[in-house]
């Protein structure tokens, strides 16, 4: 995990109303990461639990997301950052969180993409935004991002709502966005991006893009069209028809 990622996760929870309880999939805290990875502070006062599979800081249960020990809709939100790539059979991981999220339920789910192999326990899968909004087809609104170089994003994310939620209107994706380049955040020192640049000059831009556009943002909103109402189309009546309505109505009315 990284500042953009707990930035995403600050921008959601500050811009979307999210049900609860909230439950926090691969919540352990690798040491030396507890200020970004510690995901409850953005949280206050809500009802927040994490889960993983080891033992360690963040952690209250010790659960395998393919298995979820909870009720079908019993969860409200769903916090999933850096996680799904670590699990060996993910399409469970998906299948489950469904199963436990409430019908107004949300899941964020972020993973990275052009990273190093970092081993917890093993690391399994990389996900384009593509194979997000694939995988989250059973969820008709939806946000799907990533920062970073298009070809090579450093971590690709989706905020995905269930069935019973109004779909995300533009106003609140436009807060979204406005919050999360405010929040997500990772700036490189002078030293460092000056030694950048001039690599790119030299050598050129393909090898240092993904550290001089780490802070590059694309976001998509995704609502599924809602269905038009149904409405009855009558045959317009005839005049014969018409006149003889008229008179029934003159002669009851006599």
């Amino acid at each position: 995990m990284n500042a953009v990622m707990r930035g995403l996760v600050r921008a959601v929870a500050e811009t979307f109303t999210l049900p609860g309880p909230i439950l926090e999939i691969g919540s352990y805290q690798v040491p030396g990461q507890e200020a970004v990875a510690d995901l409850r502070s953005l949280f206050p006062g809500r009802s927040f639990l994490g889960v993983d599979v080891r033992a360690g800081r963040g952690v209250d249960l010790l659960a395998n997301v393919e298995s979820l020990p909870y009720a079908d809709g019993s969860v409200g939100t769903i916090l999933a950052i850096s996680t799904l790539e670590h699990v060996p059979r993910f399409w469970r991981a998906f299948d489950e969180i469904h199963r436990v999220l409430r019908p107004d339920g949300a899941l964020l789910v972020a993973c990275p993409f052009y990273f190093q192999r970092h081993d917890h326990p093993n690391d399994y899968w990389r996900f384009t935004p593509e194979a997000l909004e694939l995988l989250l087809t059973s969820y008709p609104s939806k946000i799907v991002g990533y920062h970073g170089p298009r070809s090579r994003p450093a971590n690709v994310w989706s905020l995905a709502f269930r069935e019973a939620r109004p779909p995300i209107g533009k106003d609140q994706f436009h807060v979204y966005q406005t919050r999360l380049r405010h929040h997500a955040r990772m700036p490189l020192t002078w030293s460092r991006y000056l030694r950048l640049q001039l690599g790119r000059i030299l050598f050129g831009a393909g090898h240092f893009a993904p550290y001089l556009q780490r802070e590059r943002l694309e976001n998509q909103c995704l609502n599924a069209p809602v269905p038009n109402s149904v409405v009855e189309i009558r045959k317009p009546e005839s005049d014969d028809r018409a006149t003889e309505r008229k008179a029934r109505y003159v002669n009851t009315a006599a």
